[in-house]
């Protein structure tokens, strides 16, 4: 291979994956491995961090190998991530004192009731732009250093540091050199101000997290430090937290365009340009990245179960042997299907933030099969994300023309169509749907200037796009039944 390269490291809630890109923006290869789900107790999500730093290393070198890449080729390593997911760890030894706590996780909700009692959501929606929930990293961050006095003490005396998973592998990749994050990942954590941009000491402060825990904040094309393999280094020129990594790779740098990632979760964005926009609706205001790879704002609908839902097909149910298999089984389902299925597993995300809400299955009847099953969880992925879309119209006052899609499930027409039919526009899948991972590489090829925001656009080709096929009354009366369902699986472990 004579060509350089751009890597870009997808660390996500499953599995860890490494991609090799030209300069012409077209995908070389890819290596990819899974790693453990841990589920300690009802609700708990959990990561072993060695466990995500040796897998995404492993399949790092697996993919120089594997394409043959000269280590002085490579232009340079971007990251993009699983977001909120939380690590704390020793910075002498680089041992963490607890797993990651995984986004999904609900364990703290009992912390986030006390900030609700003690008056602080006004605060933390204005200023974070944020909503207290468990989803966020730091209720989770509290929790690790209140289950043991040692580990308080030890973060007091400025021995731990904090990082979601992005700066989990920065300071591996560069051997404790830098300990950094990016303006996106810093302000999912509860800890960081929208206005200033920077860490906000009263969340700080009321939390309990010392800032000697916290990352230096940069750019999301910045220089990140080096990874040094067999003698050579190779400079981290880009990072992003995976859902506005996906804004950027869809080329939405501007405000009003939207993107939907089909991933474990479902993440619906909107970029709001260089001014943040406060939801009335749920949604969250977050950082996203403007065409130089610096700080913009974006609006953002969270839904926490997704492909994990297609995922709890297979490998809970065990109806399915691999997610492909879905389309057939919805197609194969003649009419409308009667079964509905909220896959709250994780509680409600936006618009109703429900931390409390539980997965249900509504509309069975004696002929309900396993492809009403797969079919019912197909749509709910489309039911949710019209939710959002809702919301969205609703504060942004922009009426959304065409959804750019991209993630594991838009590769399913069944799902894309339904979509298409449900919000009432036409949906846009591009011919390569890695766009997490590509908005990685294209910060790294900003930073390195090879790149600009124009030629990104040039490289995005669509490979299908869905127009509505279904008239207005059966569409109501398909989302009459889903938010009946969404209003009885609500508040299910409340007393």
């Amino acid at each position: 291979m004579s060509n350089q390269v751009i890597i870009s490291l997808d660390s996500g809630t499953t599995s860890c994956r490494a991609l090799a890109i030209d300069q012409k923006g077209t995908l070389l290869g890819v290596s990819q491995k899974e790693f453990t789900q841990i589920f300690p107790s009802s609700g708990w999500v959990e990561h072993n961090p060695k466990e995500i730093w040796d897998t995404q290393l492993k399949v790092l070198k697996e993919l120089i190998a594997k394409l043959s890449i000269d280590l002085d080729q490579i232009i340079g390593l971007g990251i993009t991530n699983q977001r909120e997911t939380t690590v704390v760890w020793d910075k002498s030894t680089g041992e963490p004192v607890y797993n990651a706590i995984v986004w999904q996780d609900r364990r703290t909700a009992d912390i986030c009731e006390k900030m609700k009692a003690d008056g602080l959501a006004g605060y933390v929606s204005s200023n974070t732009g944020l909503v207290i929930d468990a989803y966020f990293s730091g209720t989770k961050i509290k929790w690790i250093l209140d289950r043991d006095p040692k580990i308080r003490k030890s973060a007091n005396d400025g021995q731990l540091l904090f990082g979601t998973i992005d700066t989990w592998l920065i300071w591996n990749l560069s051997k404790g050199d830098s300990h950094a994050t990016d303006h996106t990942n810093a302000s999912r954590t509860l800890l960081y101000n929208l206005n200033t941009n920077d860490w906000d000491s009263k969340m700080m402060d009321y939390l309990e997290v010392p800032k000697s825990m916290l990352p230096t904040i940069k750019n999301s094309a910045d220089h990140y430090g080096f990874w040094e393999y067999k003698g050579v280094k190779v400079p981290i020129l880009g990072v992003a937290g995976d859902q506005q990594s996906a804004l950027f790779g869809q080329a939405c740098f501007n405000s009003g365009e939207s993107k939907n990632t089909y991933g474990t979760g479902c993440f619906m964005l909107m970029h709001t340009g260089h001014q943040p926009s406060f939801s009335k609706s749920g949604l969250l205001t977050t950082m996203a990245i403007d065409a130089e790879g610096k700080p913009a704002y974006a609006l953002e609908g969270s839904i926490f179960i997704a492909g994990a839902a297609i995922q709890w097909l297979r490998d809970g149910l065990k109806i399915i042997d691999n997610s492909e298999e879905t389309e057939q089984m919805a197609i194969d389902v003649e009419g409308e299907n009667s079964v509905v299925v909220v896959p709250a597993f994780a509680g409600l995300g936006t618009p109703y933030w429900d931390m409390y809400a539980r997965g249900a299955i509504f509309g069975l009847t004696r002929d309900s099969s396993e492809k009403h099953l797969a079919k019912a969880t197909l749509q709910s992925l489309a039911f949710q994300t019209k939710d959002v879309l809702e919301a969205m119209e609703k504060d942004a006052g922009i009426e959304l023309k065409t959804l750019k899609v991209d993630g594991g499930a838009s590769r399913n027409n069944y799902l894309m169509q339904f979509q298409s039919d449900m919000l009432n526009v036409p949906v846009e899948r591009p011919s390569n749907v890695e766009t997490t991972a590509m908005g990685a590489a294209y910060l790294v090829g900003i930073q390195a200037g090879i790149w600009k925001s124009s030629s990104i656009s040039s490289h995005r080709e669509v490979d299908q796009l869905f127009e509505p096929e279904i008239d207005v009354e059966t569409r109501d009366a398909l989302y009459k039944n889903w938010q009946k369902a969404i209003e009885r699986s609500k508040g299910w472990l409340s007393d």
